[in-house]
C-alpha cells in the first residue's frame, strides 16, 4: 500500500471521523484533545526548559543537575506520552492534509533534531556529571541545554503555525 493511500484511508476510520465531529454529530472532540495537547506539550517543554536553564548555569545553580533530572524527567515523559497520544489522534483525522502541510513537516524536523541533541547531551556530557554536577556545566552541557530552548521554541513555532495552514 502506497503511503499516499494510507492517509487517505485514515480519514475513514471510525476514530478519525470521531475526532472530526463527523461520527458523534458533536465538534468537541478535535478541541479536547487539542486542548489535552497543548498542555501536555506545555508541561514537556517547561520540564525540558528547567534541565536546559540549569545547563546554561542560569537556573537551580544550588542543586545538582543530576538530582533535578531525576525530579523533573519523569514528568517530561509521562506528558511526552500524552502529548504523543493527542498529537497523533489529531493527526488521524486529517492524515492526508498534516502529511502535506510545510509546517507539520518542520515541526518533526525540529523535533527529530531536539531528539538527536538530547542523545549527543546523554552519550556526552551526561557521562561526566559526576564531574560537573554541583559546579559550573561544560560547554558541550551548556550547548546542549542552548540548542535544546532553541528547537523546542521551533516546535512550538511551527506547530502554532500549522493551525494557520490547514
Amino acid at each position: 500500500m502506497h503511503i499516499t493511500t494510507l492517509l487517505a484511508s485514515m480519514r475513514n476510520w471510525p476514530i478519525s471521523a470521531a475526532v472530526r465531529g463527523d461520527l458523534l454529530g458533536t465538534d468537541w472532540l478535535f478541541p479536547i484533545i487539542e486542548t489535552v495537547h497543548v498542555i501536555a506539550l506545555t508541561l514537556v517543554i517547561g520540564s525540558i526548559a528547567m534541565v536546559d536553564l540549569r545547563l546554561l548555569g542560569i537556573a537551580s545553580r544550588s542543586s545538582p543537575a543530576s538530582r533535578l533530572l531525576v525530579e523533573v524527567l519523569p514528568w517530561t515523559w509521562i506528558a511526552w506520552c500524552s502529548a504523543a497520544i493527542s498529537g497523533t489522534l489529531l493527526f488521524i483525522s486529517k492524515a492526508d492534509v498534516y502529511a502535506r502541510n510545510t509546517q507539520f513537516e518542520l515541526k518533526f524536523v525540529v523535533m527529530g533534531l531536539a531528539a538527536v541533541n538530547m542523545l549527543i547531551f546523554h552519550f556526552g556530557a551526561y557521562r561526566q556529571i559526576e564531574q560537573w554536577d554541583s559546579a559550573e556545566p561544560p560547554l558541550g552541557a551548556k550547548t546542549a541545554g542552548a540548542l535544546s530552548l532553541v528547537l523546542w521554541i521551533g516546535v512550538v513555532f511551527f506547530g502554532r503555525w500549522i493551525g494557520f495552514t490547514t
